[in-house]
């Protein structure tokens, strides 16, 4: 068993930072800061402080909410944090939590 942390960030599909979609951005990053991996998964709804999201055909919207998931050790986590707070701000979520990772 190793102690590890479990980083999710919570976005919308549609945020962007520099002109790139912000969930692509981010993990372009973190592979490029050497996490351990990452997987985006994206939800059919969901409400925060920005208002609800979900997709509406009628409107052809498609700003659902995704959710980034990383789990590594504490030390890598802390180390790429301050740069993911800086794309993410007000734009979104980042939740940190112990986890055990078992590994054969």
């Amino acid at each position: 068993m190793i102690k590890a942390k479990l980083l999710k960030i919570y976005l919308r599909e549609g945020d962007k930072f520099e002109g790139e979609l912000m969930y692509k951005y981010l993990i372009k990053l973190m592979k490029n800061e050497g996490l351990s991996g990452a997987t985006v998964y994206k939800g059919i709804c969901g409400y925060g402080i920005r208002g609800i999201a979900e997709f509406d055909i009628f409107r052809l919207s498609m700003n659902l909410p995704v959710i980034i998931e990383c789990i590594d050790v504490e030390e890598n986590i802390n180390r790429v944090l301050p740069k993911l707070y800086e794309v993410v701000k007000n734009n979104g979520l980042i939740a940190i939590t112990e986890c055990e990772v078992y590994k054969g």
